[in-house]
């Protein structure tokens, strides 16, 4: 029971015992009891006034609560009837107004977040109290792939139960499953240096925040492939060019000084004579092997920009067939097309494209020749998907099914024994001056498949 039901129950209750009370006058003095009962009537009347009156703030905090519970900041208490309310009424609307004004200024500031959020390069993700994903961006869900994030903790992508975002293939899931493993196992408050399947780097960083007393965290990630490359560029160009500097100074004193030697030849005994030469001629010769050790060097980091021109990818392949068609009919290699779709000319820079090309299928050759099997086979494909044009060289050798794909076009990595890793640091260089993506891995299927890109074909 309320108290107004409390209290007018009681008002009730008190002024029944007084009517009976004024009921025994009713015989002796019937005036007075008529005025008595007027009277307690009027008292009874004023009672319920006064209650009403007095119970009044207990409404205003009612409608105040209700308001508060609906989130309506934007309305007002009526002005009270009474003076005695004007404060308590005035400082529910002061609260009312403070609270809209917050409530304005805390929208503005999280649209002003999501846009920001939506904009940043970065890819940004933020965990709930459980581990979950709350947020993520759109440079998030481009860059991981996510279908479907909010609620899901990142080891439902590495597990499988949560799904990709539809599209993509199974080298892109791939990559994003490697990427979202790496970022899950990153410690809280690390920074580190991410590297993805197809050789991109990233650096992550998880932090986190206090929301309501709670510590939350959150991933930003940012690719720096293009950064990284650029700055690895500039030490090996600055390295080589010193190395550079320094064999070819060693190497004209010393083909100067060997020439010099040959002179005192004929000083000789016949047979000391042929031994003395036969020396002379060695260190030539390996001195002749060490300046173009340099010089293939060199060619990487003084690469020219290319100038571009149109050119037909399928003639330029075509030449490079030619040119290795007779090794490989020696080494009973099949060399030919799997597929050539009509592709109109490209802006190439044609001598080095043509330089590249013959670096991968040279070096898918090399591949299927070490392995030794018989009936191995290197095959071009090139095929028009749409505004885009992927040339691909699979070899049958599959070496690379124990090498992560990251690591390959690491400079001076190689999996040949006694390779020098020149020969793709060549390609990369090539392929990234004309702004083309590329990759390079185990296909599963018994082939190695190094694919280049294509974009914007007319």
């Amino acid at each position: 029971m309320s108290l107004r039901h409390r209290l007018g129950g009681y008002l009730v209750l008190l002024h029944l015992l007084l009517f009976a009370a004024a009921a025994l006058l009713l015989k002796d003095q019937p005036l007075l009891f008529v005025g008595l009962e007027t009277l307690l009537l009027l008292s009874l009347a004023l009672g319920f006034a006064l209650l009403r009156q007095a119970l009044e703030p207990l409404g205003y905090t009612r409608r105040f609560h209700d308001l508060l519970q609906d989130q309506n900041y934007a309305n007002q208490l009526a002005a009270p009837a009474s003076r005695e309310l004007d404060e308590l009424v005035t400082l529910f609307n002061t609260m009312l107004a403070a609270l809209h004004r917050e409530r304005l200024a805390a929208g503005e500031q999280q649209g002003f977040l999501d846009r920001l959020l939506e904009a940043t390069p970065s890819a940004v993700l933020v965990f709930d109290f459980d581990g979950a994903v709350s947020l993520v961006n759109a440079s998030a869900v481009s860059l991981l792939g996510l279908h479907d994030a909010q609620g899901k903790p990142l080891k439902a992508w590495v597990d499988g139960a949560a799904h990709y975002a539809p599209g993509l293939d199974a080298r892109a899931r791939a990559r994003s499953r490697d990427l979202v493993a790496q970022l899950d196992a990153l410690p809280a408050g690390d920074t580190g240096l991410l590297t993805d399947t197809e050789g991109r780097r990233y650096r992550a960083q998880r932090g986190h925040f206090f929301d309501r007393g709670f510590a939350r965290h959150f991933l930003m990630i940012e690719e720096l492939t293009a950064e990284l490359e650029d700055s690895e560029r500039a030490t090996y160009a600055k390295l080589v060019r010193v190395l550079a500097h320094e064999v070819n100074n060693t190497v004209a004193a010393t083909r100067s000084v060997l020439d010099s030697l040959l002179f005192y030849r004929s000083q000789l005994g016949e047979s000391d004579a042929a031994d003395f030469t036969t020396a002379i001629e060695a260190v030539k010769r390996r001195n002749v092997s060490l300046g173009e050790f340099i010089e293939r060097f060199t060619r990487v980091v003084k690469m020219p920009a290319p100038e571009l021109r149109p050119a037909s990818l399928k003639a330029m392949v075509d030449d490079i067939l030619w040119l290795n068609r007779e090794q490989c009919a020696r080494s009973g290699i099949r060399l030919g097309w799997r597929r050539c779709d009509e592709t109109p000319a490209l802006p190439l820079d044609a001598g080095l494209m043509e330089g590249a090309l013959l670096n991968i299928v040279k070096n898918a050759i090399e591949a299927v020749v070490e392995k030794g099997a018989t009936g191995g086979h290197v095959e071009l494909s090139l095929e028009r998907h749409g505004a885009e044009a992927v040339l691909a060289v699979i070899d049958s050798a599959d070496l690379l099914g124990a090498v992560a794909p990251r690591r390959l076009f690491t400079p001076f990595f190689s999996t040949k024994q006694g390779g020098q890793g020149i020969g793709l640091m060549f390609v990369r260089e090539v392929l990234t001056r004309h702004r083309l993506t590329y990759s390079l891995a185990s296909t599963g299927q018994g082939e190695t498949r190094f694919e280049i890109r294509f974009p914007d074909v007319p």
